[in-house]
């Protein structure tokens, strides 16, 4: 059985197929989602809406505490880890993220980077020793997941070598810290006119829902492989 981390991250409510101001990110992982479903019935999603109800940020009372050791830590250190140890925990049981992560001001929601900074854990997700021999740092994530990165952008033109490159934080913000802590296998699709609301939205709707369904066909075929092999 596969495990689906399903996470949204919009501030919109409801998929823009539901409703006229509705989410395209939230569009795009349901519809991946449920397209998995159809073909793998048997697996299990963890749903995640850090756009609804966002973690907390990080605090000096937090690092404090995500640097003690934890056989040191006192009562209150593990109150303050909490929801962070959490978001830890259904992150290590997916074998597959898929990530709705609209583009906010060039970059991700606040929602998310707070989810991002819970889960990047010392100790946890990625490890640190100052007297180890060549890098002293290490991810701590086991090898083998997938991570899938579904956004939507206003303007258009922000895929590597376009107009806009340079401007997308998106991305780049969120391969970084999930390649940080060992998570390097990313797919990615995104919804682009959104502020221009005419035919090249719908375009690139289209286009980014044809996207997630190739997709879904070659991880589930990808699995099924691995199975029968």
């Amino acid at each position: 059985m596969t495990t689906l981390l399903h996470i949204d991250s919009s501030a919109r409510s409801g998929g823009s197929d539901e409703h006229r101001f509705g989410s395209h990110s939230r569009r795009l992982t349901r519809r991946f989602v449920n397209n998995w479903q159809t073909v793998r019935p048997g697996d299990r999603v963890i749903y995640r809406d850090v756009g609804a109800n966002p973690p907390k940020s990080v605090t000096g009372e937090w690092i404090h505490a995500a640097f003690t050791k934890p056989e040191e830590r006192e009562n209150w250190m593990h109150e303050v880890l909490a929801e962070s140890d959490a978001l830890v925990d259904e992150l290590l049981e997916a074998d597959i993220i898929v990530a709705g992560v609209p583009m906010y001001n060039f970059g991700p929601p606040a929602q998310f980077k707070a989810y991002i900074d819970n889960i990047v854990r010392v100790g946890r997700t990625f490890g640190f020793d100052r007297g180890r021999a060549g890098a002293p740092y290490w991810p701590m994530v086991p090898a083998g997941k997938t991570l899938v990165l579904l956004s939507s952008r206003g303007d258009y033109g922000y895929d590597p070598g376009e107009r806009l490159e340079a401007q997308n934080h998106v991305e780049p913000g969120v391969r970084t810290p999930f390649a940080y802590i060992g998570i390097s296998n990313v797919h990615s699709l995104a919804i682009e006119f959104d502020e221009f609301a005419d035919e090249r939205l719908q375009e690139s709707i289209g286009s980014a829902e044809q996207g997630v369904d190739v997709l879904v066909r070659k991880l589930t075929a990808s699995l099924s492989e691995g199975q029968a092999a």
